[in-house]
């Protein structure tokens, strides 16, 4: 048993869907590199131009800067193809991408305890559902805490996502007490020898303070059990929200403390350049992104695979 999250999926198949999910951002972004060129060399005005379609595309400004600026350092006075410019674009881009690339070593403490966070909608729940099935597809014991106990639905949901990969689910009735269950789960988690504790957590935030003390309060009952624990924290992201998701991350992390990032629905958005966005600001590893409703299609994040499809090219 390894300490990285290997993949299960089919290598070819994955490639295949993560570029047919970032086809809406690659065809806006690609369509204006297209028409941007035309035989004409690069120079500060396309330089500029190219610079403003990045940030359309939802990579940032800070990031189409970095990018423009690159590709003046070292292809100034060049007449590239569409080809050419998104193998550069590509390369300028995966470079940015690069320290987000990190994987989630589970074998630090046993139970590994990841608590994961995020609003609802983004796709938490599902996105343990599909961690759960993918640790114990790599030969872990794996335990869920149904945590949002304020939602009925999401407990059911992680009944189903239990039983269909074999992971024991610990919940109760609506409206219990959260940091309880994580604590029982916990104890249980020990108990069974598991190798992993996936722990879901309320997602509202109509009220920050009381969405902060409870996670709090998560945190200081399982460090009666584990004083390391949680050994980390996991936000799911909608890629599908845009500027929310970036709002997401600025306020979970003065809730919790994340420790790295999960950005799930790629395949419904035009606006997957936001990643680049999000990875280069705050610094955190993205370990998963998600690309359909299947078990499959949540894959650990490869820079340059990400970069590659980002801009229309074979990952």
């Amino acid at each position: 048993m390894t300490g990285s999250t290997t993949g299960s999926a089919p290598a070819l198949g994955w490639l295949a869907r993560l570029r047919t999910g970032l086809s809406k951002t690659a065809g806006a972004l690609g369509g204006g590199i297209a028409g941007l060129l035309g035989g004409r060399k690069i120079d500060r005005a396309t330089l500029q131009e190219l610079e403003d379609q990045l940030v359309a595309a939802d990579l940032g400004v800070r990031v189409a800067g970095r990018i423009t600026k690159r590709l003046g350092d070292t292809r100034m006075g060049r007449e590239l193809t569409p080809v050419e410019l998104r193998e550069a674009l590509a390369e300028e881009i995966a470079g940015v991408l690069a320290p987000a690339e990190r994987a989630l070593d589970l074998t630090a403490a046993k139970p590994f305890v990841l608590l994961v966070v995020g609003v609802n909608g983004t796709g938490k729940t599902t996105t343990i559902g599909k961690l759960a099935a993918r640790m114990r597809g790599e030969g872990r014991k794996v335990m869920i805490a149904a945590g949002d106990t304020f939602r009925a639905a999401a407990i059911e949901q992680l009944r189903v996502w239990g039983e269909r990969a074999g992971a024991e689910v610990v919940a109760d009735a609506p409206g219990a007490d959260a940091a309880g269950l994580a604590f029982t789960a916990l104890q249980k988690a020990r108990e069974a020898k598991a190798d992993v504790l996936l722990i879901d957590t309320a997602g509202r935030l109509q009220n920050k303070a009381d969405l902060m003390a409870e996670l709090a309060k998560i945190v200081r009952v399982l460090h009666k059990l584990d004083t390391t624990a949680p050994h980390a924290v996991l936000l799911v992201l909608d890629a599908t929200t845009g500027q929310n998701a970036r709002s997401q991350v600025e306020v979970f992390r003065g809730i919790a403390e994340v420790s790295g990032l999960v950005m799930a629905k790629l395949d419904g958005t035009a606006r997957g350049g936001m990643l680049v966005a999000i990875a280069e600001e705050f610094g955190l590893p993205v370990y998963f992104i998600g690309v359909g409703e299947g078990v499959d299609d949540l894959q650990p994040f490869r820079a340059t695979e990400f970069a590659r499809s980002l801009v229309g090219l074979e990952p």
